[in-house]
């Protein structure tokens, strides 16, 4: 086994086991959920911005984390029923991104804020939609924020043993050469098994067609994240998006089925 790999799996281990076991424990220590994810939406922000920021962008670091976490602070906070007052302070620094505009000069100050917002709309926005998915569960139980990183951990693992062993027609070449349409329907039946498992061995007492559109829901949006965030990678000439993460890159190389997923899986909660 080389190095790498080695690597790889130590850090993907800790990470899965930090991240299911901070939401396991929600239901009695939530502010553990609101720390870990707080601090990944600092990293995620952080890494975005320094991807973007080229010779005609300039957007300060701290100020986009800060309204990030403002951002997800907000929704944990209105949620819980304890105050909306966090929504003032995130629309407060927003108007004060703009107007700084009118003092830093830069040379592009529309770019700088249109990057800004484009890190709030990508990044803070879904991470903060986490917090819809755990207060939105039957006596706030942690069962579908649980089932989103599984559901997600599942394809991506299906996907990608299936597409390297058969994968012959490619599913999106211009943006991820490597992705086929094998893998697809690999990774979206292990979500699928992950839904049936849900159905059957779940304490929610949900239906099965429930578990199995929310599998899909992540296999569909999960995807679509993924080639998003190459997207954004082949068109910044990057490999990854950072390397905090030791043998997997950065944050949005771990965090990129998330993104997309996380908001559409709020929604499906909210209509049901």
């Amino acid at each position: 086994m080389t190095k790498n790999f080695i690597q790889r799996t130590v850090a993907g281990a800790v990470l899965v086991a930090l991240i299911l076991s901070v939401i396991w424990s929600c239901r009695f220590f939530p502010y553990a959920f609101l720390a870990l994810f707080g601090v990944i939406t600092v990293f995620s922000t952080i890494e975005f911005h320094k991807l973007t920021n080229r010779e005609d962008v300039s957007v300060p670091y701290w100020v986009a984390s800060v309204a990030s976490v403002a951002l997800f602070a907000a929704f944990f906070l209105h949620l819980s029923h304890i105050s909306t007052a966090a929504f003032i302070v995130y629309f407060l620094i927003i108007f004060a991104v703009m107007l700084a505009e009118l003092f830093r000069q830069k040379k592009n100050p529309i770019n700088n804020v249109a990057y800004f917002l484009l890190g709030q709309f990508y990044i803070a926005l879904p991470l903060a939609c986490l917090n819809g998915i755990l207060l939105n569960a039957p006596e706030q139980s942690p069962v579908f924020l649980f089932a989103l990183f599984v559901t997600i951990w599942t394809n991506d693992t299906f996907a990608y043993l299936i597409g390297s062993k058969i994968g012959k027609h490619a599913l999106f070449k211009r943006i991820s050469p490597k992705k086929s349409w094998e893998g697809f329907l690999g990774g979206a039946f292990g979500a699928l098994l992950v839904g049936y498992l849900f159905y059957r061995f779940g304490s929610s007492n949900l239906p099965l067609w429930f578990w199995l559109i929310f599998a899909e829901i992540v296999v569909v949006f999960g995807t679509l994240g993924d080639l998003l965030e190459s997207l954004l990678k082949r068109t910044l000439g990057v490999k990854d998006s950072g390397n905090l993460i030791p043998g997997h890159g950065g944050m949005l190389d771990r965090f990129d089925s998330l993104l997309l997923s996380a908001p559409f899986i709020y929604l499906f909660l909210l209509i049901c």
